[in-house]
């Protein structure tokens, strides 16, 4: 059975950090590119980050870039998305994601790549 699990979401004030995780089975998510995706109300599904296999090569869309930090645990089978200064614009149910095509740059941020998504976790930023 092959499954993705986010959690970690939460409601945080503006300038706060979460850290969401990605718990994998039935697959080895060191050899897949991994993917951080949020759907905010009224829009479509976007690309947050990625992380490539194998040597974990890292992309971050121009909005969380310097705020967000991708990784991984391959003992845990897990990806982790680090948040630091949240802002409003940030409030989403965000999904993790996985295929096993190797992507990097922006090409991991297109949702038809994907074999495998989680349920999401929603995260809402306000004072």
């Amino acid at each position: 059975q092959v499954q993705l699990v986010e959690s970690g979401g939460a409601l945080e004030q503006p300038g706060g950090s979460l850290r969401l995780s990605c718990a994998a089975s039935g697959f080895t998510l060191e050899n897949y590119s991994l993917g951080w995706f949020r759907q905010a109300p009224g829009k479509e599904r976007e690309g947050v980050s990625c992380l490539s296999p194998g040597i974990d090569r890292t992309y971050y869309v121009d909005s969380v870039k310097g705020r967000f930090a991708i990784s991984r645990n391959s003992a845990e089978n897990t990806v982790y998305l680090q948040m630091n200064s949240l802002r409003p614009e940030d409030t989403a149910v965000y999904y993790c994601a996985a295929t096993v095509v190797n992507l990097w740059g922006d090409s991991c941020t297109v949702r038809a790549l994907y074999d495998y998504w989680g349920q999401g976790t929603q995260v809402t930023v306000s004072s």
